[in-house]
């Protein structure tokens, strides 16, 4: 989903499962370099999208989702993290 403010793309969801702890220190060796906040919630768990021990909190083979919160959503979408 991507939501809009004026217009504006401000934030991407996607979902996305981890099959093993590997998949999620790539992931977040991936997304610390961008400026952009995420979010990844499994539940009522809600961590930060770039803490390697949050991430592994949520769980392997469970559906998160993660919330990219960019002011140029347009430049998260091409570089997606997935």
């Amino acid at each position: 989903r991507i939501y809009r403010k004026e217009g504006k793309k401000i934030m991407n969801e996607m979902k996305i499962t981890f099959k093993k702890p590997e998949e999620i220190l790539d992931f977040v060796n991936k997304v610390e370099k961008y400026d952009c906040a995420m979010d990844m919630n499994r539940g009522i768990y809600v961590v930060d999208g770039k803490s390697i021990l949050g991430i592994m909190n949520l769980g392997l083979n469970n559906i998160i989702n993660l919330k990219i919160y960019d002011e140029d959503c347009e430049r998260s979408e091409e570089r997606r993290v997935g």
